[in-house]
């Protein structure tokens, strides 16, 4: 769609009244000769449209009120108005905090469905529902705020007619790699400027090569839906980075577009999504429905608390002029309300059917399932994506804690949901680090962890496996750091996790020590290798490739400078790691053990043994062995599904102490041999195969190493094959 100047051709008039419309669909809707709006309130007396010409407007140029109600909805047909037109909503109805009530007819409403936003929060204007300065809430403000706040814009639907295919991307074929839309871009010397830190500059040719060379399948956007910096951030100059304060829930962030023009902006989602899969890689968004940015009881009026509060948010049952705030972020959405589940799934097969993206990462997701207040895996969400023809088909992924009570609820969310595993990260943390006990936590995590999943009847593919992710240090941080740097933040160190499970290696950060930094670059290398080794499906962090650095802050939610963005420019060490990281996703595409569909099964059924677990030595491990405090290393020899690990192969061996270590190879028949496939203590070097009459390989202290049996100088056809896994 081409940019064109915000408009409307209708006639300016105050006061007139709206009939004509439809209650469905909600928001404001083209059809070519006008717009239909409506728009949900349950306790309104009245609603009136309000046209604008500019953001910043004070006065409507137009105001209509909406004459037709049905079943909540308000609507109205506007001939000959169309898109670019920007618009808000006033809404007259009971302002009463102690009931849970704050409709407040002199704020102007964002609407709830606006598919695109023009304008910013101006946090100095009377933005607030109440007065400000008394001692409560209880006094509704009589200011107007038009000129502070954004306003909705109409959009034209897409026509579709150029859409590429979708990748589809089997689960067992993923690789997801989460990034940042501003900070993977904002540095790329290879992106034009104009194009750095946009939608346009992430789709554009370098970028993509990028990806595509590194073998992920699949980029996992941070929200990027319309954002809203809070107040704290705002007066001193700062935006929340990360995104997770939503404003507009079908609406394209406009800081993240290289166009100015809100039509123009979702033009060029759309246009990366489809630059993406041409590339075949799929486009998963990191979504909060759990939450929305007017925050708590004292935070703005902006849209849905001014439409219908108790409806759209969940309110303190003794004290309904509060919220029960399961997010840590003042409010909760209320799900359980229909009207607020809609929303939320109105909004998810919008992005899916008019922005072609491939899935979802549902932040807090036990939050979306507390139609009660306890968790619900039979909540009403759970069971309308269940049962939806769109949602039940895309990639489905829950972050499966929040702050409410029993709110760790990793592996209770049902099929075809995947699941944030932060018992696998830990695993391969704690382990690295030296941390005593750990050799069967560590060999579950491997496995695809079927002690959490298997009992629900999942496979290996609902573990999202990651060490690093936005939330916490990089990996290069992980093996620099023993303790967080997040001063920079302005909360006196107080935020971020205190719990990395990391480690410096002797220095507190950079250091000139060449065995510092040797073991650190391996501790990487370690450390990003048993992630791709895990069953399931591994998630890196964008940047990890290249040993990205915040200094140590491991809460950069509000940086949004060179602490945060992505650095090109890489040394030798970062080029190391990146080869590395190509070359072990590789391997991972290349041999089908390591993308099994199935748990192992272990039982020697049918004469078949898909997995076995060795000591150094060679000899099985014992139940004294897997409880021993002190056991730094094992072997791990798998194989694909229905295939003896005699046959086609892999040998995983791991060595988590600081002594060199040598391991004994496991036999296997006359003919065959190993193939080293890689070792993190010598990236660079190339795949070779062992001498047969070698029957050991020596591993220097905190290293691992992969390696394929082998028939004669061929390796074996059947780890080469793809899986055919249908995609959900």
């Amino acid at each position: 769609m081409a940019e064109s100047a915000l408009h409307c051709s209708v006639t300016p008039m105050a006061g007139r009244v709206l009939g004509g419309g439809s209650p469905a669909p909600l928001g404001a809707t083209h059809d070519g000769a006008g717009v239909n709006f409506a728009v949900f309130s349950s306790i309104a007396e009245r609603i009136e449209l309000c046209l604008f010409d500019a953001p910043s407007d004070h006065e409507a140029v137009a105001v209509y009120g909406l004459e037709h109600r049905c079943g909540g909805v308000y609507c109205g047909y506007l001939p000959e108005c169309g898109p670019g037109q920007l618009y808000g909503y006033r809404v007259y109805g009971p302002y009463d905090p102690r009931s849970g009530h704050r409709c407040n007819p002199k704020k102007l409403l964002l609407d709830p469905y606006a598919r695109a936003v023009a304008g910013r929060v101006d946090w100095s204007g009377p933005i607030q529902g109440y007065v400000p300065g008394e001692p409560e809430d209880l006094l509704a403000d009589d200011r107007d705020d038009a000129w502070a706040v954004p306003k909705g814009v109409v959009v034209a639907a897409p026509s579709g007619l150029a859409d590429p295919p979708r990748p589809a991307t089997p689960w067992s074929e993923t690789v997801i790699y989460e990034a940042h839309v501003k900070g993977l871009t904002m540095s790329h010397p290879q992106v034009p400027p104009e194009l750095r830190g946009t939608y346009a500059g992430l789709a554009s040719p370098p970028v993509i090569k990028h990806l595509q060379g590194l073998g992920v399948t699949a980029i996992e956007l941070l929200p990027v839906f319309e954002i809203l910096d809070e107040v704290h951030l705002a007066r001193r100059g700062a935006v929340n980075y990360w995104g997770y304060s939503t404003l507009a829930y079908f609406a394209p962030a406009a800081r993240y577009a290289a166009s100015r023009c809100p039509l123009g902006q979702v033009e060029e989602f759309r246009s990366m999504v489809c630059s993406l899969h041409r590339a075949g890689i799929e486009v998963i968004l990191d979504v909060v429905f759990n939450h929305s940015g007017e925050g708590s009881h004292l935070g703005p009026t902006l849209s849905l608390r001014g439409f219908d509060n108790p409806a759209y948010y969940r309110l303190d049952v003794e004290d309904p002029r509060r919220y029960a705030d399961t997010s840590g972020c003042g409010n909760s959405l209320n799900l359980g309300h229909p009207q607020t589940l809609r929303l939320v799934m109105d909004s998810l097969r919008y992005w899916v059917q008019e922005m072609q993206v491939d899935g979802f990462r549902f932040d807090l997701a036990p939050a979306l399932t507390r139609d009660h207040g306890a968790f619900d895996r039979r909540s009403r969400w759970l069971a309308a994506l269940h049962q939806d023809p769109v949602l039940s088909r895309v990639k489905l992924i829950a972050e499966p804690w929040d702050l409410g009570e029993h709110g760790y609820q990793l592996g209770a969310f049902p099929a075809p949901f995947s699941e944030w595993n932060g018992r696998t990260r830990d695993a391969l943390r704690r382990f690295w680090r030296g941390d005593p006990g750990l050799l069967g936590e560590l060999a579950s995590r491997l496995c695809g962890s079927s002690d959490i999943f298997a009992a629900g009847d999942r496979r290996p593919q609902a573990s999202i496996n990651f060490v690093t992710c936005h939330d916490g240090f990089t990996l290069s941080d992980l093996v620099s750091y023993s303790h967080k740097h997040n001063q920079a933040n302005g909360e006196q160190n107080r935020d971020g996790s205190d719990h990395e499970q990391s480690g410096n290696y002797g220095v507190e950060g950079p250091t000139l020590d060449p065995s510092i930094t040797a073991l650190r670059a391996r501790q990487a290398r370690n450390l990003l290798a048993t992630l791709v080794l895990c069953q399931g499906v591994p998630m890196l962090l964008g940047g990890d490739e290249v040993l990205r650095t915040q200094g140590g802050n491991n809460n950069a939610y509000c940086q949004d400078n060179e602490t945060s963005w992505l650095d090109w420019s890489l040394d030798s060490e970062a080029s190391v790691m990146l080869d590395w990281t190509r070359r072990l996703l590789a391997i991972r595409r290349r041999f089908g053990p390591l993308r099994r569909r199935s748990f192992f099964r272990d039982d020697g059924v049918d004469g078949r043994e898909e997995i076995r677990w060795r000591s150094a030595d060679g000899t099985a491990m014992t139940p004294a062995r897997w409880g021993d405090p002190e056991g730094r290393s094992l072997a791990l020899w798998i194989a694909a599904e229905g295939v003896d690990v005699s046959r086609d192969s892999i040998l995983i061996l791991l060595n988590g102490g600081p002594d060199v270590l040598t391991f004994e190879l496991p036999a296997v028949g006359a003919g065959a041999g190993w193939r080293l496939l890689a070792d993190s203590c010598a990236p660079c070097r190339e795949e070779q195969l062992l001498p047969r009459a070698e029957h050991c390989y020596r591993m220097i202290g905190h290293s691992v190493a992969v390696l394929a049996r082998v028939d004669g100088e061929r390796e074996a056809s059947g780890l080469s094959e793809p899986n055919e896994e249908s995609a959900r």
